[in-house]
């Protein structure tokens, strides 16, 4: 954002009260509501009879190309509501508003306590207090509740009663709600105490209040910056979240909401529901919900991810139109869906393109059953699902042709091996959207192809989930058929919970450690396999000798199984039976490492670089990733 956009001046706080009161200052409807609890007011109330800085204010001029549905500050009139704003309050909305509701609205303010409380509370100032140098401000800032008056021993006893002007003036307690209407209450004073003895004593004490209080708050300027209108919508984004340090990071959707909400679009009705609707939120997290599941494999798709879809579809539109146009080279937009790209989706793009949109993630969904992912939880990457849905929601055919479909999963994997999904991941979603069904039509094969390696070395420093591959062999497995030891089921639907199926040890931690075999080496993914809660369980700590054994003989509430049902059980997870059975821990890492680099390269169709990798390397290599994909869990998608 260029400098000459913006400029900063003090202001009145009176003067911004009162444009926030009348409705030329307002917010934009992005802005979240007012939380302050009254320890927060008072503190603020204190600060400013103090002269103390309480922080600046950012406004956007009104009437840019940054249309967002305004709305008055809480509390402000009703006629507010007709007005067509000069400014709208990016930042400041916490302190302007409470200073609104606590001065110039007059009214009783719904607040907080420290202890989350709804409580209706009325501010005054203890004039003695407040000019007692010895006294900290804050301990003069006093609340009571609505009817204004304290009360102890269970409501029993008054410990204070300010219902009337007379019972405020006789207490010395000064209403803030009074504060911009000092002479109003000074004629009040006057008219009670003009022919006492000691008036002089009286107005030269309430003279000083004025001076040193009051006068604090009819003087106090706030310095605004103000953002002009040649500001964009991308700038506006970036620098509330600059200023809103305090607060849940905003999002696109929400920018979004609001400029839609202009043009009378509810943006939220269809992701949150509302008046009939079911909203995509709740309907993406039940889609698919197996039984026993808490919630379906699409409850972590957000709102933006939505939009960034829908985004890809609309500059891949204002492409081809281009070039239809002739317009070639830098000339052609890009298709994207960074930040930038869904401030500027028209409404009647996401109208168009939203059921497109949908039906992608819905059959992303489908194809991530296939590949045995069931839950966001055990998804690799959860910004692949961006393109996946993209892809599938443009080209639906996909999921009834077999040779697309393993192309389509043959990319799947290239993406979650090749370990490219764990940031910076805009280009890549916009280049896969476009080359992944050109390559179905027999076009070259997409960069993810050719950018994925995956060194067989990498699987000896898989050992936490966060890790994109470790979910990924994980997933695998399943995938092949692998069935519980003691039941012989495969993890397929609704087994997979019913059964409580994680990844869990082969050679257990237990016995590992009492073999002294380094924690590094046994708690790789090339000594874990999905088995169920109850499975792992019987396994317990004992050595795998002890354990097959103990499922050969079976018990009370668990049948005999088999040696040769057994022993089929653990070739479908790729364990070596002969070395497995004789408590052979270097043998068996050795050979199910072969045979996971096999079940590698199948899914892939590429082959694993073999070549030894410094340990050091792979171990760094392996925080980062997890590291990435941590912070993407964290962030949505821009």
């Amino acid at each position: 954002m260029a400098g000459s956009t913006f400029k900063t001046n003090p202001v009145s706080l009176q003067k911004l009260l009162e444009e926030a009161e009348s409705g030329k200052l307002q917010l934009p409807d992005f802005q979240r509501s007012w939380v302050w609890d009254e320890e927060r007011i008072r503190s603020l109330i204190a600060s400013v009879s103090r002269g103390f800085p309480v922080g600046a204010i950012m406004t956007l001029s009104a009437g840019s190309d940054v249309a967002f549905k305004p709305r008055p500050v809480e509390g402000a009139p009703a006629a507010a509501l007709a007005v067509i704003p000069d400014a709208l309050l990016l930042d400041g909305q916490q302190r302007l508003t409470s200073l609104y509701q606590v001065t110039l609205r007059n009214a009783v303010v719904s607040t907080i306590t420290a202890k989350k409380k709804r409580v209706k509370r009325w501010f005054y100032i203890d004039m003695r207090k407040a000019l007692d140098a010895s006294e900290e401000r804050e301990a003069a800032i006093v609340s009571v509740p609505e009817d204004k008056v304290i009360r102890s021993d269970f409501g029993r006893t008054v410990e204070l009663d300010l219902s009337t002007r007379d019972a405020e003036i006789e207490n010395l307690m000064y209403p803030v709600s009074m504060l911009f209407a000092w002479a109003k209450w000074q004629g009040s004073y006057i008219s009670k105490y003009a022919g006492a003895d000691d008036f002089a004593e009286r107005y030269s004490f309430i003279s000083r209040f004025d001076d040193e209080v009051v006068g604090e708050f009819t003087g106090y300027q706030i310095p605004v910056i103000e953002l002009d209108k040649s500001t964009s919508k991308e700038a506006v984004c970036v620098v509330f979240e600059k200023v809103n340090t305090g607060g849940k990071p905003l999002d696109a959707f929400e920018l979004i909401t609001a400029m839609y909400a202009a043009d009378g679009y509810e943006l939220r009705r269809d992701w949150y529901g509302g008046a009939g609707a079911i909203g995509l939120h709740k309907q993406f997290t039940e889609y698919l919900r197996l039984p026993n599941a808490p919630e379906g494999i699409l409850a972590n798709v957000d709102s933006t991810d939505v939009l960034h879809v829908i985004s890809l579809f609309h500059t891949r539109d204002r492409r081809v139109a281009a070039e239809a146009a002739g317009k070639v080279g830098r000339d052609l937009p890009q298709i994207i869906g960074n930040r930038a790209a869904l401030l500027n989706l028209p409404l009647a793009a996401y109208v168009e393109h939203l059921p497109h949109a949908i039906r992608g993630f819905e059959l992303a969904a489908k194809f991530l059953m296939t590949l045995r992912i069931y839950r966001p939880y055990d998804l690799p990457y959860q910004t692949q699902i961006i393109p996946l849905a993209a892809i599938l929601g443009e080209h639906p055919d996909i999921m009834d042709h077999m040779a697309d479909r393993e192309r389509l999963t043959r990319w799947y994997w290239n993406g979650v091996f090749g370990e490219l999904y764990g940031s910076t991941t805009e280009s890549r979603i916009a280049r896969d959207f476009i080359d992944v069904p050109l390559w179905m039509r027999g076009g070259a094969a997409p960069s993810t192809l050719d950018d994925a390696t995956f060194r067989a070395d990498r699987l000896w420093t898989m050992r936490m989930r966060l890790s994109a591959a470790y979910k990924g062999v994980n997933a695998l497995l399943m995938g092949e058929g692998t069935r519980d030891f003691r039941s012989g089921q495969e993890y397929a639907n609704a087994v997979f919970f019913d059964e409580g199926v994680d990844i869990h040890h082969i050679f257990p931690q237990k016995w590992c450690q009492t073999a002294g075999i380094d924690r590094a080496v046994y708690d790789s993914i090339v000594n874990k396999t999905p088995l169920s809660a109850r499975t792992n369980r019987i396994i317990g700590g004992v050595a795998p000798s002890d354990y097959l054994a103990k499922l050969e003989r079976g018990s009370n509430d668990s049948p005999p199984v088999p040696v040769s049902d057994l022993d089929a059980s653990l070739n479908s997870h790729l364990i070596d039976v002969d070395r497995i059975r004789c408590d052979d821990f270097d043998g068996f890492m050795s050979a199910r490492h072969e045979r996971l680099i096999s079940l590698i390269e199948g899914a892939t169709g590429q082959r694993v670089y073999r070549e030894h990798v410094d340990a050091d390397e792979l171990l760094e290599e392996e925080f980062d990733e997890a590291g990435d994909e941590a912070e993407h869990t964290l962030s949505p998608v821009s």
